[in-house]
């Protein structure tokens, strides 16, 4: 028996030895407990319960995540938003790719080891209490990715139907992506299994059927270090922002396997899906001023969807297979079957406008594991007061801002040349920052 099975069985089993008073919420959870649908919140899962020794799970969970047409509109972003032509665009995508990926994939080994989520992980350095500021700032992240998601997928399945406009693509492929996550953690992974496999068919066809327009692109002036610097860091945000879920896809998995192993998996997950498609949709955008079809489809840089249908018709699967990236940022919410309803009722009316400027949304939106001692994950008296990450994460906005190029705002640095860089400097001074307030912290804390 699985962890995951073993922990549904006891808390079934505890339940049906109760009273016979049960609330409503307890009988909905022994009901959707029959049904193999996960219940588990945020506890940390114990190592005797992770056993899965299906480690290629973290290959495909993150392949499929990436995988699909949002992929595809990160990679467009480079002509279409920023100006570049393709050789530009293809080797910003070479190198950021392969250095970004690498971060998703270290946290990714801190599921097994840790059997705790992200977001409970980083109550280990913002404090308990502090950790609710990058908790709420994560919900609101993942929401505006779900947002994207679905805009993209809406455009797709619109501009193949004359039946269907955007708006009723964008509920459909919210419906299909609650499905998947509603049923939790073991349904997420067979689904992610599979999920790439017609995506795969597609943009292989897609490839066969325009790719004759790929062997030459519209001229474009030599690119200036802000529009280079923008793209790689639009790329490196789009990576990295997978960072806070990378640990919860693993924290059923084997506890014991080799640190390295994990992080591979998951690093060639994220690499080999991200950088195809990136690619690919770098390729698509850059020769559609070159090609009417292509242009008009794609409204000016504006309709991702557009351009696929103008480019391959039959793009229903493309556009099914958004649900691929919905679902796990779905899926990290908790309590497991409430948090996904309330994520798809705030979605699909934000998806819905935001699809009419897609762009300017697109835009704005292996360690010693003792160290950690799960015993202290709710216990506030015992974890780090969070001083030090709350003043370090407060004190990079003075470099952030200035720093930054965003479609409502450019700071002074940005507006020099600098390009958007508010990513890099922030982080380079939030590491900074927390590195001497913690040992400021720990020292007056003992």
């Amino acid at each position: 028996m699985s962890g995951i099975d073993k922990e549904n069985t006891d808390l079934q089993s505890s339940q049906e030895n109760g009273t016979n008073a049960e609330s409503i919420p307890t009988k909905l959870t022994t009901f959707l407990l029959r049904w193999g649908v996960e219940t588990n919140g945020i506890t940390p899962v114990p190592t005797e319960d992770r056993t899965d020794k299906r480690l290629y799970q973290m290959f495909f969970v993150w392949f499929s995540a990436n995988f699909n047409i949002l992929a595809f509109s990160t990679g467009s972003a480079g002509p279409a938003f920023f100006g570049l032509g393709i050789r530009d665009s293809l080797v910003i995508i070479l190198a950021m790719d392969i250095i970004s990926c690498i971060i998703p994939a270290y946290f990714g080994v801190f599921g097994p080891k840790l059997g705790a989520r992200g977001m409970v992980q980083s109550r280990f350095a913002w404090g308990y209490y502090g950790s609710i500021i990058p908790s709420v700032l994560n919900v609101f992240s993942m929401q505006g990715f779900l947002i994207l998601n679905c805009i993209v997928g809406g455009q797709t399945l619109a501009s193949v139907s004359t039946k269907l406009d955007a708006t009723l693509g964008i509920v459909i492929i919210s419906a299909l992506s609650l499905v998947v996550t509603f049923c939790g953690y073991k349904m997420m992974h067979w689904y992610e299994s599979l999920a790439w496999i017609p995506n795969a068919i597609s943009f292989i066809i897609m490839l066969g059927v325009g790719g004759k327009h790929l062997r030459t692109y519209p001229t474009v002036p030599a690119p200036s270090a802000a529009q280079v610097i923008s793209f790689a860091t639009f790329l490196i945000s789009s990576v990295i922002s997978w960072c806070t879920m990378t640990p919860d896809y693993g924290v059923y998995h084997n506890a014991k396997a080799s640190s390295l192993r994990i992080f591979f998996y998951t690093y060639l997950g994220f690499l080999l899906s991200s950088m195809s498609i990136h690619m690919l949709g770098a390729a698509f955008a850059a020769a559609a001023p070159g090609v009417s079809s292509y242009q008009d489809g794609f409204e000016n840089g504006s309709n991702v969807g557009g351009l696929i249908g103008a480019i391959f018709a039959p793009t229903r699967v493309i556009s099914l297979s958004i649900p691929s990236a919905c679902a796990p940022t779905m899926y990290t919410f908790v309590p497991r079957y409430v948090f996904p309803i309330i994520s798809e009722a705030i979605l699909i009316p934000v998806a819905i406008v935001g699809a009419k400027r897609f762009y300017g949304t697109l835009v704005n939106v292996l360690r010693d594991f003792y160290l950690y001692n799960l015993v202290e994950w709710d216990q506030p008296r015992l974890l780090p007061l969070g001083l030090a990450a709350a003043l370090a994460f407060f004190g990079a906005f003075g470099i952030i801002i200035p720093s930054m190029s965003q479609v409502w705002y450019s700071g002074p640095i940005a507006e020099a040349g600098a390009g958007d860089i508010g990513v890099l400097t922030g982080f380079l001074v939030a590491m900074g920052l927390y590195l001497v307030l913690r040992t400021v912290e720990r020292k007056f804390s003992r």
